[in-house]
């Protein structure tokens, strides 16, 4: 059975969405730097560093850069002694609530369905 164009030309750009998504979330540790933030609805830096396990200080800011430039995590500075840096999920980063909601709860079933119990 053959596909018309339309549905192909439909499928494709699809495909782009998809790309185009894990572009945006690729990598070891966007979705848990997100999950972090999600869950608490605001984080200090330090925080995300003990809730993300192995990851360095140098990594968790570039990542948290990246996750800046796409829109996904606003960064404020907070006028104390000394300087707090905190992390909340923008208006655009919290559409992505439900998705790490559904991740969540894949992974543990999964882990039920793999491990057992």
């Amino acid at each position: 059975m053959e596909c018309e164009p339309r549905q192909i030309d439909k499928h494709k750009k699809e495909m782009m969405a998809v790309q185009d998504s894990m572009d945006v979330l690729s990598g070891k540790w966007k979705v848990s730097i997100i999950s972090s933030i999600c869950y608490y609805n605001k984080r200090r830096f330090s925080d995300i560093l003990n809730d993300v396990d192995g990851i360095s200080n140098r990594m968790l800011s570039k990542e948290l850069k990246e996750l800046e430039i796409n829109q996904l995590v606003k960064r404020t500075v907070l006028d104390t002694q000394p300087v707090t840096v905190q992390y909340e999920l923008t208006e655009h980063g919290l559409t992505l609530k439900t998705i790490i909601n559904n991740l969540t709860d894949w992974g543990v079933e999964h882990r039920k369905k793999i491990i057992g119990g």
